[in-house]
């Protein structure tokens, strides 16, 4: 049985060691690491697809990922 594609946004952090930490906000715990980009987005995309398999397997919902706009604001500490 082919399913549907879905789309998951992803949260990517440089690591101080090397490469990049992966986050999927929609899918609590859903978490990986890949040495450049190009490798973290497609371990993302291997976490992200062994995840729904899970709750596949589970007959648990499949979270959606609502569009959304994603960005950052700077914060500055008190008496910096």
């Amino acid at each position: 049985m082919k399913r549907s594609a879905t789309r998951y946004q992803i949260f990517l952090r440089p690591e101080p060691e090397g490469g990049f930490s992966v986050f999927v906000p929609s899918l609590p715990g859903c978490i990986t690491w890949g040495k450049d980009l190009d490798h973290a987005k497609r371990m993302a995309a291997d976490a992200i697809s062994a995840y729904l398999e899970s709750l596949r397997k589970h007959s648990e919902p499949i979270p959606a990922d609502p569009d959304g706009l994603v960005t950052s604001v700077e914060v500055r500490a008190a008496g910096a």
